[in-house]
C-alpha cells in the first residue's frame, strides 16, 4: 500500500448471491487527485462506490482511506461525503439550511455555521442564495447546492455518482469544468463516477475504465485516448479503426504489418514486441486519417477507397470511407477549413487515406 495515497483499494470483489459485480480491484488514489471511475452500466462502478462510502460490504478485500481500515467504519464515521445522481434536495428547507445540514451537530454556534454557509456560496458562485427557497433552483444551481453540502465539512475524500447526468448538454459542458475548478480550488480528492466519456476525459487527473466488475485499465485521458491497452478500451473510449492484422517483421523501431484490405501498415514499435506470423488488431482514431482527393503516393499506410455517407457538424465532417474487400466503413473526421468539407466530396468518388505510423495502436486480439 503506497502511503502517499489517500484511498487504497486492495483485492476488493464484492458479490450479490451468484453475481460478481466486483472483482479482485486494486486501486491507489493519490492526495487531492480527480479520479474518475468510468464504464458501461452494469460494470461495477457505482458498487464500488458505495463500497467506500460504507454503504455496501466487500466479500473480500479491504479499503484504507488515509491509511486506516474501513471495514469496521460504518458510513456515517468515514471521512468521506457524497454527491448523489438526483442530488437530494430537501425541498422543505431553504438553500441555506440545506448546504448547513451536516453542521446541525457539529456543535458550531448560529453565526458561525452562517459564515460557513456563505463561504461555501460564494466556493460556488451562489452568493446571496442562503435564504431561496429550494424548490426555486435551476438543474445546474441545485447540482452546486449539493456540492456545497457535501464540501462544507470539508471531507477528505468527496464521492459523485454521476452528479451531472440530469443537466442538458449545453449545462453539462459548463459544469464539468466549474467541477473541475471547484476541485482543485478545495484541494480535495474526488473519486467521480460516470459512464459518460468526454466527462471523465475533461475532468480527470487519471481515469480507471471498468468492465464486467474489473479494472482494464488506469491512465491519465491523453494515455486513455492515445494509447488503449485493449480492444474495449478503444472501442470505449471514443471513436476507433479496427483492422484485423498479422505481424510480418519489425526492424529499426518500425513494426510492419499486413492489415488486409489497409494494406501494409507501418507503425512505431511501442510495448511488446510480437514476433512475424503473430496476429494483432490495428486501431486507427478517426481523426489521425488524413483524406485525399488525390493520391498522396505509393507505399506503407497510404490506401485507395470510396466516399460514402458523410455529415456536416459545423466545426467538422464525418466521412464514411469504403475499401475493397472491406464491409464496414472506415470512420474519418476532418476539421472544416476552406479546403476540406463534406460539401465537397461526392458520394462514391474516389479518394485516398494517409496515416502517420505514430498514430497506429497494436492491440491484442480479444
Amino acid at each position: 500500500m503506497n502511503e502517499q495515497g489517500i484511498i487504497s483499494i486492495c483485492g476488493v470483489s464484492k458479490k450479490f448471491g451468484s453475481v460478481t459485480a466486483v472483482e479482485e480491484v486494486d486501486m491507489e488514489i493519490q492526495r487531492g487527485e480527480f479520479y474518475s471511475l468510468l464504464g458501461p452500466s452494469g460494470c461495477g462502478k457505482t458498487t464500488l462506490l458505495r463500497i467506500l462510502a460504507g454503504l455496501e460490504t466487500p466479500t473480500e478485500g479491504e479499503i484504507y482511506i488515509d491509511g486506516q481500515p474501513m471495514s469496521a467504519i460504518p458510513a456515517y464515521r468515514r471521512p468521506v461525503n457524497m454527491v448523489f445522481q438526483n442530488y437530494a434536495i430537501f425541498p422543505h428547507l431553504d438553500v441555506g439550511g440545506n448546504i448547513a445540514f451536516g453542521l446541525r451537530k457539529s456543535g458550531l454556534s448560529k453565526d458561525e455555521i452562517k459564515a460557513s454557509v456563505e463561504e461555501m456560496l460564494d466556493l460556488i458562485k451562489l452568493p446571496g442564495y442562503a435564504s431561496r427557497s429550494s424548490t426555486e433552483l435551476s438543474g445546474g444551481e441545485r447540482q452546486r447546492i449539493a456540492l456545497a453540502r457535501a464540501l462544507i465539512k470539508r471531507p477528505k475524500v468527496l464521492l459523485l455518482d454521476e452528479p451531472l447526468g440530469a443537466l442538458d448538454k449545453k449545462l453539462r459542458e459548463q459544469m464539468q469544468l466549474e467541477l473541475r475548478a471547484l476541485q482543485q480550488s478545495v484541494g480535495i480528492t474526488f473519486f467521480f463516477v460516470t459512464h459518460d466519456q468526454e466527462e471523465a476525459l475533461t475532468m480527470s487527473d487519471r481515469v480507471a475504465v471498468m468492465s464486467k466488475g474489473r479494472v482494464l485499465q488506469v491512465a491519465s485521458s491523453n494515455g486513455l485516448y492515445e494509447r488503449p491497452s485493449s480492444r474495449f478500451v478503444a472501442d470505449f473510449i471514443g471513436t476507433m479503426n479496427f483492422f484485423e492484422g498479422k505481424m510480418q517483421k519489425s526492424a529499426n523501431g518500425i513494426e510492419v504489418i499486413d492489415a488486409g484490405p489497409l494494406g501494409v501498415v507501418e507503425s512505431v514499435t511501442e510495448g511488446e514486441k510480437r514476433p512475424p506470423g503473430s496476429e494483432v488488431v490495428v486501431a486507427i482514431r478517426p481523426e489521425k486519417l488524413m483524406l485525399h482527393f488525390e493520391a498522396p503516393g505509393q507505399g506503407a499506410n497510404i490506401i485507395e477507397g470510396r466516399m460514402g455517407p458523410a455529415a456536416y457538424l459545423g466545426d467538422r465532417s464525418h466521412f464514411h470511407i469504403f475499401l475493397a474487400g472491406r464491409e464496414q466503413a472506415v470512420a474519418v473526421a476532418v476539421q472544416n477549413s476552406d479546403s476540406y468539407s463534406s460539401a465537397q466530396f461526392e458520394s462514391d468518388q474516389t479518394v485516398w487515406l494517409s496515416f502517420s505510423n505514430k498514430s497506429v495502436v497494436l492491440l491484442n486480439p480479444d
